[in-house]
Order: C-alpha cells, then sequence, then structure tokens
C-alpha cells in the first residue's frame, strides 16, 4: 500500500511540475515585452489590458514587461527573456538579423501601415535644416528608427552636422527637452493630425505642457516607414503564435482596446506582414553605410 502511495505521489509531483512549466501558464507566463517609446507607467497601465484580453480570449496567461531600452527588448527576444514584443521597425531588423525572430503583424492607424519621423524645434532663430549645423540635436535611441535612424539618413543627404548630439531614451523626452529649450531641435515619430488634432509625439506631453504645439513646431518630416510591428522570438510554438495574433487582430474591436491601443502606440489595430514589409528599412540602413551588428554591443 504505502509502495502505491509513494507511486501516486511522485506521479502527481511529476505532473504539477510539467504543469507549471508549461509556457502560457500561470506559473510560467508568455513574456510580452513593449518597445519603451514613451513612459513606462502608461505602456504598462494600458499593456496591462492588453494583458486580461489575451488571458480572456486564449485561456494563455501573460506578462507585460517594458525593458529599459529598445536594444533590451532586442536581446530579450535573442535570449528568451521575450517571447513575444511590440517593437518598432528598426528594432525588429537587429531582432530579425541577429535571433532570426519573426513580424506577423504589423500596426494599423485608420487604414494606414506606415508613420513618418520629424526634426521639431522651438528655437525661433531655425528656420530650415541647414540652421542645424553646428546646433545641439537629441534623438531617442540609436535603435530608434523616427528618433534617430530616419533623421541620420536625412542630416546625411543634406550634410547637416550638429555640434552635439544626445540620446533622450524617448519621444517624449526628446520633446520635453525641445519646448523647455535645452536643446535646438530633436527627432521624433510622426503621425498626421486627426480632426484638425496633432497627433505626433508632442501629444505625448500635452497634458503636462498645454501650448507644447504652439511653441514646439515641426522642421521636417522624415520617411515613411512600415509601422511597428509585432514580434515573436524564434522557436516559439506555432500555436501559441496563432493563438494570440488572433486575440490581437480582435482587440481593437472593443472600446477599451482600442483605446488601450491608441494610449500604447496610437494604433486602431493589427495586420497580417511578412518580414518582407521591412525590406525598404533595411534599404535606408545601407544607404546609411551601417551594419546591423554595429547597433548591438
Amino acid at each position: 500500500m504505502l509502495k502505491k502511495i509513494l507511486i501516486l505521489s511522485i506521479f502527481l509531483l511529476t505532473l504539477s511540475c510539467t504543469s507549471k512549466k508549461e509556457l502560457g501558464s500561470e506559473s510560467n507566463p508568455i513574456q510580452f515585452a513593449l518597445v519603451p517609446g514613451q513612459d513606462s507607467a502608461v505602456l504598462l497601465e494600458n499593456g496591462k489590458l492588453l494583458e486580461k484580453w489575451i488571458h480572456s480570449q486564449t485561456g494563455l496567461y501573460v506578462k507585460m514587461q517594458v525593458p529599459t531600452s529598445f536594444i533590451a527588448v532586442v536581446e530579450g527576444l535573442g535570449s528568451q527573456r521575450v517571447d513575444v514584443a511590440i517593437l518598432n521597425t528598426f528594432g525588429y531588423i537587429l531582432a530579425h538579423d541577429k535571433y532570426q525572430a519573426s513580424a506577423k503583424l504589423i500596426g494599423v492607424n485608420l487604414g494606414r501601415s506606415e508613420y513618418w519621423g520629424q526634426i521639431i524645434t522651438s528655437n525661433p532663430k531655425i528656420k530650415t535644416l541647414q540652421d542645424l549645423n553646428g546646433k545641439k540635436v537629441a534623438f531617442v535611441d540609436p535603435a530608434s528608427t523616427s528618433g534617430y535612424l530616419l533623421a541620420a539618413k536625412l542630416f546625411k543627404d543634406e550634410n547637416i552636422k550638429p555640434s552635439e548630439v544626445v540620446f533622450a531614451g524617448k519621444h517624449d523626452s526628446v520633446v520635453t527637452m525641445v519646448y523647455q529649450g535645452r536643446i535646438d531641435a530633436g527627432a521624433t515619430y510622426h503621425t498626421p493630425a486627426e480632426d484638425g488634432v496633432p497627433q505626433d509625439a508632442r501629444r505625448l506631453v500635452v497634458a503636462q505642457f498645454p501650448d507644447v504645439y504652439e511653441k514646439v513646431r515641426i522642421l521636417k518630416l522624415t520617411g515613411p516607414i512600415p509601422s511597428d510591428p509585432v514580434v515573436f522570438r524564434k522557436g516559439l510554438s506555432p500555436a501559441i503564435e496563432a493563438k494570440l495574433i488572433s486575440a490581437l487582430k480582435s482587440f481593437g474591436s472593443t472600446p477599451e482596446g482600442s483605446k488601450a491601443l491608441k494610449n500604447l502606440y496610437h494604433l486602431t489595430g493589427f495586420k497580417d506582414c511578412t518580414d518582407q514589409h521591412y525590406d525598404a528599412t533595411r534599404k535606408i540602413l545601407l544607404d546609411l553605410g551601417k551594419n546591423v551588428q554595429e547597433f548591438i554591443k
């Protein structure tokens, strides 16, 4: 009798351990990263709504995280500390080329699957791009598409050479630095106005600086480039991928989901995509004479 009880206990223990290890279970949730392009608290607050939606639609447990940098998301996909991520365009190229991560969905905003970069300034003496020669300029992150890559390409084409360059880390930080006059100009993302209301990166700080639209002006647009993708790490179960894709596609269909997507990355939904959608961005990288590995140290 004792032997039977022992065998049963071992079986139940083994079953319990197996269950705990299953990806998507409560004890081993899917790690979902949000690229840190703006305030982390805002991303996490709205990411939690997506987390709950995925669980309600699929039964999968998901844990949202906001890594410290664009590159941290890329490295997380490579080390399997991140299973899926909403990643910026250039960050995806890095993750794909180094770790074979794959883009399966692309962000959509009112039917558009592209966005732009912009150069902004509050300095009244700066009228053209050429006026940025010898000036202090802020970018978001070396792996930010609209917040660095597009601006770097524009500066190269126009032979613009700032006297000093700083990386602020987030789009809202760049806007704030420009607004406060701590830098002469900055690079951020641009989304077209809706109903006459600007929707570019300046909107991220309008609650803090109500006159930001009047004080900070757009000097030049860059782009366009494909919208941010949803990226899956190499080796993730196809069954899990399919469930996540289905849940993500339906998230924007609810009022709560629609609001959360707009707060996250100014999106209205997602649609299917492939790696080929991002070839145009790869060409920009080649035009800059940069190697992908230069951005991952």
